[in-house]
């Protein structure tokens, strides 16, 4: 009989992988954008079961509260279709799945074959707390976390400005 714990982790597993799928097969993008917050969602309470209490909230309040934001904001601001894509076809799923399913087993033979005889003893106390969090982000993490900021912000900006020399474009500006 399995544990209640066991339990809520296989439910909420199957919900992020299940809202995950839904995330890149829907034809609509606010309801791709919505699926995608059950998945973070899922993960925040992956998150929990694992007693890493601050990196569920930080999951909760920066990736479903201000990156799906971002996202939306983005979607607006470019004026892209937020409607049904009929026309979206599906030619290339085939090899899309193909290679997740080859960078999946990849990622899993990396793993095993890295961690295999490795045992990590975990304190009660300290595992998943605001210290241990914030002493592992800002003395190993700030400069891949600081490029990325960087990259989404060029991001958003590019799509911005590409939207707007379309529209120019469209009603016959220079």
């Amino acid at each position: 009989m399995p544990s209640a714990l066991a339990v809520v982790f296989w439910v909420l597993s199957l919900l992020a992988v299940g809202s995950a799928l839904l995330v890149v097969t829907t034809r609509h993008l606010v309801h791709a954008a919505l699926w995608l917050v059950v998945t973070l969602g899922s993960v925040a309470g992956l998150f929990l079961l694992l007693a890493a209490e601050f990196v569920a909230w930080v999951q909760v309040l920066i990736y479903v509260g201000a990156v799906v934001v971002l996202l939306l904001f983005a979607l607006m601001l470019t004026r892209a279709p937020t409607g049904p894509q009929p026309d979206l076809t599906v030619r290339r799923a085939l090899p899309a799945a193909v290679a997740a399913g080859l960078v999946g087993v990849l990622l899993v033979a990396t793993v095993v074959a890295g961690f295999r005889d490795v045992r990590l003893e975990l304190d009660e106390a300290v595992v998943g707390t605001a210290e241990v969090t914030g002493d592992t982000i800002f003395r190993m993490w700030v400069l891949p976390f600081e490029v990325l900021s960087v990259l989404l912000l060029a991001a958003l900006v590019g799509a911005i400005v590409l939207s707007r020399m379309r529209g120019a474009a469209e009603r016959g500006d220079d």
